[in-house]
């Protein structure tokens, strides 16, 4: 029940951003997005009244679901081709979704209503993978500005990105490049905090494959130097076949939507990137 009331408090009162919010009461940052929606189409505000009891209170973040309720329309064709864009994330478009809605779906309606739409327009096989049989890599497209601690000066952070085939556990961390040493460096973090996998699976990343092929991609010297050292098979993605590639190899909304307030600064060392909230 203690959540329920410092929800307003911490968004309202100390001003903290939706991210901040989830992090401090341990809740998803869409379940804070939905709950802040519903107080503000509430007939109340920030400070509450005193005679406003806990259970007042849950009911009009919790209401009873409504039987038969109809939502707003999705232009599900639309959501699709937004997709197609650098950067934009099904977490993106649902929350602008909600803001602009009065009776919109909750978030995982709103994903499952979507999977269900691209299904019945797609056909492809499925793709199973061995668990800490393959890793994929690759660089996320937006970068994040960081300020270098010690001369002010702001550079653009290159997202490296890597995905277990079989549970998407992923690892992420800002480089200063996507140069052969800096992709080197990424996946050698990347082994030290998993372990190596069998097979490696680059994008055909230039710093990792020098001629993408389908049949005999050659790989880049110093990378297979790197693959045979962990002992892994290198085998790249084959070129224009983005569903070689997992759908949950996706950048994180932290570098790629509305960043909230946040200031990056460079880490002591460059194994990534330091948040100052």
């Amino acid at each position: 029940m203690r959540k329920i009331r410092e929800l307003p408090r911490l968004k309202y009162e100390e001003g903290l951003s939706i991210r901040k919010v989830g992090q401090s009461l341990s809740i998803s940052h869409s379940t804070v997005l939905e709950l802040v929606r519903r107080f503000e189409a509430s007939q109340w505000s920030w400070p509450l009244p005193e005679d406003i009891d806990e259970a007042t209170l849950k009911e009009v973040l919790y209401p009873p679901p409504a039987r038969n309720e109809v939502k707003d329309p999705v232009d599900w064709a639309w959501v699709h081709a937004e997709l197609r864009k650098k950067g934009v994330t099904l977490t993106l478009l649902w929350e602008e979704y909600a803001r602009t809605h009065k009776r919109p779906y909750g978030y995982s309606r709103f994903c499952e209503i979507y999977r269900e739409w691209t299904t019945e327009r797609e056909v492809a096989a499925p793709q199973h993978h061995k668990a800490g049989e393959k890793v994929f890599v690759d660089f996320a497209g937006p970068t994040v500005p960081i300020i270098d601690s010690e001369t002010g000066e702001i550079h653009d952070a290159q997202i490296f990105v890597a995905v277990l085939g079989a549970s998407s556990y992923a690892y992420v961390e800002g480089c200063r490049s996507q140069d052969v040493p800096s992709l080197i460096q990424a996946v050698c973090n990347t082994l030290e905090f998993w372990g190596a996998p069998a097979i490696i699976v680059p994008d055909n990343l230039k710093a990792a494959v020098t001629k993408p092929s389908r049949y005999e991609p050659e790989i880049q010297s110093s990378f297979q130097q790197m693959a045979e050292h962990y002992r892994l098979a290198v085998i790249p993605a084959r070129p224009r076949r983005p569903k070689d590639y997992p759908d949950d190899l996706v950048i994180p909304k932290f570098c790629n939507g509305r960043p909230e307030g946040r200031t990056i600064y460079t880490a002591c060392s460059n194994r990534g990137l330091e948040d100052s909230g």
